[in-house]
């Protein structure tokens, strides 16, 4: 079979049609060689362009829990569509985004209350960075513009989110973004194959005060972690470092940001990170399982405090309070499929079979130590990684081999530097979880 196009795996498209796409975070020379082509989707496989079912080992992008095809959210999808397709974000509403606020305020901690849209975890981190700049201009502190995060955060793709993300490799080629400093990663070597939480690494959260000691903190607006660092490769918290982070961030008058992207919805077991881990933001960053990845939507929780601020120094009622938003903020059909997102996992209990499973994930997950290759295993929740060391001072290489072995398997994982990672579907059983860990086992074994 000569051209391409004949063969099922293109699904008919030409040469042309692979090239005209700029793929996004993908190595678009290395794909369009030998595309890898999904065509449906089911409960928790894919079905690619061969007919083959690959399990969906990573929720699509930790955003899909729920499994796929929802009948529940395309008919909510289908009928907001013929109702109501579209409705101008700014200055007029639509009853199910004040439906939709309500209702993610009561899976929020006490005092998270005040909800605005955006079409992307990315999105959300920009929102939360300018309003937390706005926040202290409202407060008549002009100065406290610094922005803090954290090395191996990421915290999407847009400038801010950028600058204040801890991985290089995300930066390098842009240059100079926002001010924003770095506290230290928390993967320590005394954590290296911890189940859960690693119980060493709470004092990290002390960097805090050398970052005051350096800026001051008349110039620091916020500090923006992840509960849980995901695209980083699932690094969870030290016991202790986000009660720590909370209680430094108060003392010294900055605004504290959770970037909940991934862990929101149910992935940690509960509702958030911030409930899970027991510490409470100013401002939580939410996207991904909100609609259950079948519409792009995120969300900003606030307090009720910088709410009220902006409010009150608003000038005159028919004013713009907060002059920021977006054409697509609280679209409609969004609104539909997360709010039929929100019923499934309450009815379901989707949040607390995660946290019953969580146990088993754990122990078959770390049953791979020993296995050549394993540098590290972390989880927490439904989400996994193995670290995996360099060959020929190449990090990259042996994920990306092992990431493509599991496709050929029946697999999809997530490959991303060193790590591969895992973002279980929150209905996934024992005996699916068993052949992923298997297949991974097997393929490990594998790889040069």
């Amino acid at each position: 079979m000569n051209n391409k196009s004949e063969n099922p795996a293109y699904c008919g498209l030409s040469q042309a049609q692979l090239d005209s796409h700029w793929m996004p975070f993908t190595g678009n020379r290395q794909f369009k060689q030998d595309p890898r082509l999904i065509v449906s989707a089911e409960g928790k496989y894919y079905t690619d362009a061969l007919g083959r079912k690959i399990f969906d080992g990573l929720s699509g992008l930790w955003t899909c829990g729920a499994g796929h095809s929802r009948p529940e959210i395309t008919e909510a999808i289908a009928k907001q569509a013929k109702e109501l397709d579209y409705s101008p974000a700014f200055q007029f509403g639509h009853p199910k985004s004040f439906e939709l606020s309500h209702r993610i305020t009561e899976l929020m901690p006490e005092g998270l209350n005040r909800v605005f849209f955006t079409g992307s975890g990315s999105e959300s981190v920009e929102t939360a960075l300018k309003i937390a700049r706005g926040y202290w201009r409202k407060k008549g502190l002009p100065s406290k513009t610094r922005f803090i995060g954290r090395s191996k955060g990421y915290h999407g793709v847009n400038f801010g989110g950028i600058s204040v993300g801890g991985i290089g490799a995300n930066r390098a080629i842009y240059g100079q973004g926002i001010e924003a400093a770095h506290l230290p990663h928390t993967m320590l070597p005394e954590n290296k194959f911890c189940k859960g939480m690693p119980t060493e690494g709470a004092y990290l959260a002390e960097e805090i005060e050398e970052m005051v000691a350096l800026y001051d903190a008349s110039n620091i607006a916020a500090v923006i972690v992840e509960p849980l660092a995901g695209s980083a490769g699932v690094i969870p918290p030290p016991v202790g470092y986000l009660k720590r982070l909370r209680e430094l961030c108060t003392k010294h008058n900055i605004l504290l940001i959770f970037d909940e992207v991934i862990t929101a919805y149910g992935r940690m077991g509960s509702n958030t990170g911030a409930e899970e881990f027991g510490a409470v933001p100013d401002i939580m960053t939410t996207a991904k399982q909100l609609t259950n990845g079948v519409v792009p939507m995120g969300a900003v929780i606030a307090k009720q405090e910088i709410y009220d601020t902006f409010m009150e120094q608003g000038g005159p009622d028919y004013m713009l309070e907060l002059p920021h938003g977006y054409t697509y903020s609280a679209h409609p059909v969004a609104c539909a499929a997360a709010l039929a997102t929100l019923d499934i996992l309450e009815k379901e209990q989707l949040p607390q079979r995660v946290k019953g499973m969580s146990p088993q994930f754990q122990e078959m997950l770390h049953s791979l130590k020993g296995t050549q290759h394993i540098t590290d295993i972390r989880n927490y929740g439904f989400a996994g990684a193995l670290s995996i060391d360099a060959r020929d001072g190449q990090p990259a290489i042996r994920p990306y081999e092992i990431a493509m072995k599991m496709w050929e398997k029946g697999f999809y994982v997530r490959y991303g530097g060193d790590t591969i990672q895992l973002g279980l579907p929150f209905t996934t059983d024992l005996s699916e979880i068993d052949s992923l860990v298997n297949a991974l086992g097997d393929t490990l074994k594998e790889v040069d």
